[in-house]
């Protein structure tokens, strides 16, 4: 995963004449924290997981990204996510670097006191590496609000009260309203400017989402609120399709009540095996889940001529290629989901600060982060005549490569 997104990376700096040696410095991390989490699990067996931290970057601010605990996290994994986060801030233009990291356990498999356990024991191992201004993590998949004030609580245990040494808590413990939709609001901002400089609005398209965990439930929401007719969803073990448009929010009560997408009923819909959403007839197509999902064995097969990436790396270099040289439009991760890092960057502003802003206010804020970025990005793609994820590189990698410069490194 790291050499894919070092392929997109050499690309840009391709184009803007960037020489090796400065390309190594800016796409290698800084730090790579590697740690052993040992708990006692409460049937008293032992249970051994390993947990990483990989700093990428922090030539524009602290580092920033999310925790995810997920059975394939590893140091690759890790050390191409952070890189990604580094070109993501620098794109929404807030002031952090890059860091990615997590456990390779799988939630589903502890309990709750057996995943608190795992949490601070994490937080034991990396707290000298982390704080409110080195390193603030995040929620990421299987990670969540409750996670977060789990490490909130432990860190300041051992250093004191420190709200801001993570984002994405809950609201009552000193989280940012908003928060939890961040992402799938800033990806409707992204599809509705896209679209706008196309004189057509969300309303006028169709739209199947791959994944409907928190970033593809709320995207749902906003894009069926707009007017966008959602004819497909999936999770991790079915698919749901509705050439006439989901119930959007019924399909999300029905997962609220169960957990899946499995077992709902609705005249119209239907179920099929999740990963043939992919390939479902409609006009913009969102990969909202993990990484790897458009290969060059399928890329020809999708119908979709606009794929707006919610997820990270979902998209491999040659089914890039062959989107691009076949009229498909990406939208890119580094740009389409900066949500998150966005009102993740809200949050630790109003912890710092002790300052609640309102919900409004932080929904009209991530509006205008996203418009300016999108708008730097796709002026750029046009004037330079290059992909939009070339574009987003480009701009990511002038301003980091700038800090960098200025600092004296």
């Amino acid at each position: 995963m790291f050499d894919q997104t070092t392929y997109f990376f050499r690309r840009a700096a391709k184009v803007m004449g960037i020489g090796e040696r400065v390309q190594r410095l800016l796409e290698n991390p800084q730090r790579v924290v590697k740690v052993e989490v040992a708990i006692e699990r409460e049937n008293g067996d032992l249970a051994t997981y390993t947990g990483f931290r990989v700093q990428h970057n922090n030539a524009r601010g602290p580092f920033k990204g999310g925790l995810r605990f997920h059975p394939t996290v590893d140091e690759d994994h890790s050390t191409a996510l952070a890189a990604l986060m580094t070109w993501k801030a620098a794109i929404a233009d807030v002031p952090y670097g890059g860091a990615k990291g997590g456990i390779n356990c799988d939630p589903r498999e502890l309990s709750q006191g057996e995943l608190e356990k795992v949490t601070r024991r994490f937080v034991q191992e990396v707290h000298e590496v982390i704080g409110p201004q080195r390193d603030i993590p995040a929620p990421d998949v299987n990670t969540n609000a409750q996670i977060m004030a789990w490490i909130m609580n432990e860190y300041s245990r051992i250093n004191g009260f420190a709200p801001a040494v993570v984002t994405g808590k809950p609201v009552e413990l000193h989280g940012s309203p908003g928060r939890d939709e961040a992402t799938g609001l800033g990806v409707t901002f992204c599809i509705e400017n896209w679209l706008a400089r196309q004189n057509e609005e969300i309303k006028d398209k169709t739209y199947a989402i791959q994944g409907f965990g928190n970033v593809g439930n709320f995207l749902a929401h906003h894009l069926d609120q707009r007017g966008g007719k959602v004819v497909a969803v999936s999770d991790v073990g079915t698919a749901l399709v509705n050439p006439k448009g989901l119930d959007v929010e019924a399909v999300r009560r029905h997962v609220d009540e169960t957990g899946v997408l499995e077992g709902y009923k609705a005249a119209g819909t239907s179920e099929i095996p999740r990963d043939d959403l992919l390939y479902v007839d409609c006009d913009v197509m969102v990969p909202a889940a993990l990484g790897g999902v458009f290969t060059k064995d399928n890329a020809k097969d999708i119908k979709a001529k606009l794929i707006v990436e919610a997820a990270n790396a979902p998209t491999t270099p040659e089914a890039d290629e062959y989107f691009e040289n076949n009229g498909v439009v990406v939208l890119p991760d580094v740009l389409a989901n900066a949500g998150g890092i966005i009102v993740s960057y809200f949050e630790w502003v109003q912890n710092i600060q002790q300052f609640r802003w309102e919900l409004e206010d932080i929904r009209s804020k991530l509006n205008r982060f996203m418009g300016k970025a999108c708008d730097t990005v796709y002026d750029l793609s046009d004037r330079k005549d290059i992909s939009k994820r070339t574009a987003a590189y480009v701009v990511a990698i002038g301003r980091v490569g700038k800090a960098t410069v200025l600092s004296g490194i």
